[in-house]
């Protein structure tokens, strides 16, 4: 039978609540980044996102080593760096350096979309050519410039030389299971908003991983929604945050996120709900006994070796609470 028992993670988009603005989003990066290294979380990682106004994950580097100056211990990475908008060199200089303020914490999850627009892309974009092609290369580069100094070129990252910083690689469809099956690398899915292949994808790189000099079997991560509170009335009363949150995306509204409301279907129509509660549906959602049946159940179908999490929760300390009874729940507590 599975259990319950395995690592759990945090991903943070960093969105801004009502009636806060950006300050107090980054502030709240660093405070739950905290709350959550107390609980014993294994890992904290930080989202990129551009010309979004109701997120404040645009310069993720810069809040990873915010984050990494406000804890002690948790291990923080980007969830991720969209490889399209940045020259490999940077990023390995960027991380590099930060891996050397802060050893053996700084961990880089790659993604290859460019987390906005397509306007807003190529404002980003390096080049005029579309890098989204270049991207199993520009994983190579980067596992090279944190490698052994003399298995690099005449370009190498310094600092970031021998810091073999862990690389991830992050989907949201099949390409990427590919990807980090044949470099043999760990793989994260992107559950959260995009569950339609999850299970083709968890698949894909179980049965195409190929062991390498990082890992010697299959390391597969997914990540989800989740939203726990003391009752399971009061946890469904809460996601009504997330279900706004994922309406502005279905409307391309920009909303920051909201209060809970009564009833969501005030909110939205049938058509928005549908669209909201599909992008949603692998969600943990109830009280600490209903998100241990769900967990459990879940890890009867996919077995998956490392959970992260993400809540949409507006009230900041019911959203530690949230965090704190998925830890109790994989602590068999």
């Amino acid at each position: 039978m599975a259990t319950t028992t395995i690592p759990i993670s945090v991903l943070n988009l960093a969105p801004i609540r009502q009636g806060q603005g950006p300050k107090q989003a980054i502030d709240a990066i660093a405070d739950l980044a905290q709350a959550v290294e107390k609980m014993g979380y294994q890992r904290y990682w930080i989202a990129e996102h551009h010309n979004t106004p109701t997120l404040v994950s645009s310069a993720t580097s810069i809040l990873i080593k915010h984050t990494l100056e406000h804890t002690n211990t948790i291990r923080v990475g980007s969830g991720g760096i969209m490889l399209p908008n940045h020259s490999p060199l940077v990023v390995a200089e960027q991380f590099g350096t930060m891996a050397t303020m802060y050893p053996n914490r700084v961990e880089l999850g790659l993604g290859r979309a460019p987390g906005t627009d397509m306007m807003t892309a190529n404002a980003l974009r390096r080049s005029k050519s579309d890098s989204v092609f270049t991207f199993p290369d520009d994983v190579k580069a980067l596992l090279s410039y944190f490698g052994p100094e003399d298995q690099q070129s005449y370009v190498k990252a310094y600092p970031g030389v021998g810091t073999n910083i862990p690389i991830y690689i992050l989907g949201s469809s099949t390409d990427s299971a590919y990807l980090a099956a044949s470099l043999g690398l760990p793989y994260v899915f992107a559950s959260h908003f995009a569950p339609r292949y999850m299970e083709e994808a968890i698949s894909i790189y179980r049965n195409h991983f190929k062991q390498s000099e990082y890992l010697d079997k299959p390391y597969m991560m997914v990540c989800l929604n989740v939203i726990s509170a003391e009752t399971d009335e009061e946890a469904k009363w809460l996601s009504t945050t997330m279900q706004q949150f994922f309406l502005n995306v279905v409307r391309g509204s920009k909303n920051p996120l909201l209060p809970p409301v009564e009833n969501m279907d005030e909110v939205w129509n049938p058509m928005e709900k549908e669209m909201a509660t599909t992008m949603s549906s692998v969600t943990l959602l109830g009280s600490k006994e209903t998100i241990r049946q769900q967990l459990i159940s879940f890890q009867e179908k996919y077995h998956i070796d490392e959970l992260m999490a993400v809540s949409y929760i507006y009230d900041s300390e019911k959203q530690k609470r949230s965090y704190e009874i998925l830890k109790e729940v994989v602590d068999g507590k």
